[in-house]
């Protein structure tokens, strides 16, 4: 019995080894994986990958007619035809019939002063010329039966049976009665031109247009008293302001030190800055004749080609002198890419698309230089944004900053 006691008191030596190597290994794999927390955490928090601060470029539409710019100039849409319309007469404006962005044709009336007081004159004028009509209506009755009267008694008198007396009286009221009618017939002359003058007056209080165009500005609105000279107080020199958009032209600065790159008749591509995707095409019309000293450039001005009622008056542009004009394939634009945000690596041109704060590479294929731009054929899309001039730091994923500035 004292025996088998003491072999239960003994110790089992493989069995504590047994459970000491199962705690290391537990210990062992409970330390692997908090290492491995804690590197994912510090590569999550990018201790291990670092930010790159980079710059950024967008992919964007490129025309060919780039390559063959050989000069750029800055301007400004001018209408060569402008008026500011006004009455010749003063008054009181009782009637406006236009707003900004009306058309108008040439003659018609597009505004109207109070008129009563010429409508009135008009009105005494005319009755003034119907009745000098009737006092010459009267003067022929009378200058008729003068010259029967007349007529008979000089062949009376030649034949004696009336006296040389009565003949020199039918005689005398024959020549008066001419002279009526001379009289009354300058009456009615002079009654028309006064009506003439009187109309004159009506018309100057009706505002017409003088060419086809479109109204710019509105001056005056109803109850505006409008004088063409303005001098009074509160008066308004004109109703209207409009423009012939048939003339509107570029008016570019070009350097004098350029202008020998600049011909009469040279092609032109107009882009504005309300107009981003469209070029028109343009021809040079003018080269003024004299420079400017304080700016040391010279105006040209740059005629459209082609009319789009989308190009105002005062727009500013930017025109581009052609060394020849487009061709159909050339007026189409392309999307193109800075060479610079491109790179060689595993043999293909890849450039590193920006995708919030990382970056993804991207393959890509390029076609013909444009200008100082390159043609990309597929792998990115117009408005991608991509990094310029990317650092061998740089891998797909990596976490970027984009530079302010």
């Amino acid at each position: 019995m004292k025996n088998e006691d003491l072999t239960k008191l003994s110790i089992d030596k493989t069995k504590l080894i047994f459970q000491s190597r199962k705690r290391v290994s537990l210990r062992m794999w409970i330390g692997i994986t908090v290492f491995v927390v804690i590197v994912f955490v510090l590569f999550d928090t990018y201790l291990l990958n670092p930010t790159i601060e980079v710059e950024v470029v967008t992919i964007s539409l490129a025309y060919p007619s780039r390559s063959l710019t050989l000069l750029s100039a800055n301007g400004y849409v001018v209408a060569q035809r402008k008026a500011a319309v006004s009455s010749k007469a003063t008054g009181r404006l009782e009637w406006l019939g236009v707003e900004e962005g009306s058309k108008v044709r040439r003659n018609a009336i597009i505004a109207r002063i109070e008129d009563r007081d010429v409508a009135a004159a008009r009105d005494q004028a005319e009755a003034n010329v119907n009745n000098a009509r009737s006092s010459l209506d009267l003067a022929k009755v009378e200058l008729d039966d003068a010259t029967l009267n007349y007529n008979r008694n000089k062949e009376l008198v030649s034949k004696g049976y009336i006296s040389r007396m009565d003949f020199d009286t039918a005689d005398a009221r024959y020549r008066r009665a001419q002279a009526a009618v001379a009289g009354a017939e300058a009456a009615i002359n002079s009654a028309k031109a006064a009506l003439k003058a009187a109309e004159v007056a009506v018309e100057y209080t009706r505002v017409r247009a003088p060419f086809d165009a479109v109204v710019l500005t509105k001056d005056a609105d109803i109850g505006d008293i409008v004088t063409p000279l303005g001098a009074a107080m509160n008066a308004k020199a004109s109703v209207v302001t409009i423009a012939d958009m048939t003339s509107l032209k570029v008016e570019a600065d070009v350097s004098e030190s350029n202008l020998g790159k600049v011909k009469l008749g040279q092609p032109c591509e107009v882009l504005l800055d309300a107009l981003p995707d469209k070029r028109f095409r343009g021809v040079v019309h003018m080269i003024v004749p004299t420079a400017d000293r304080s700016k040391a450039s010279v105006m040209v001005k740059v005629r459209f080609l082609d009319q789009d009622s989308r190009i105002l008056p005062e727009m500013s542009a930017k025109v581009a002198f052609l060394e020849r004009a487009v061709t159909n394939m050339e007026e189409r634009p392309k999307m193109g890419l800075n060479p610079e945000a491109i790179v060689l690596r595993e043999g293909s041109q890849k450039v590193f698309l920006v995708a919030g704060n990382h970056v993804k590479e991207i393959a890509i294929r390029t076609g013909a230089k444009i200008g100082d731009m390159l043609e990309v054929l597929d792998g990115v899309k117009v408005g991608d944004k991509v990094v310029l001039n990317p650092s061998n730091r740089l891998k797909n994923g990596s976490k970027i900053s984009i530079k302010e500035g």
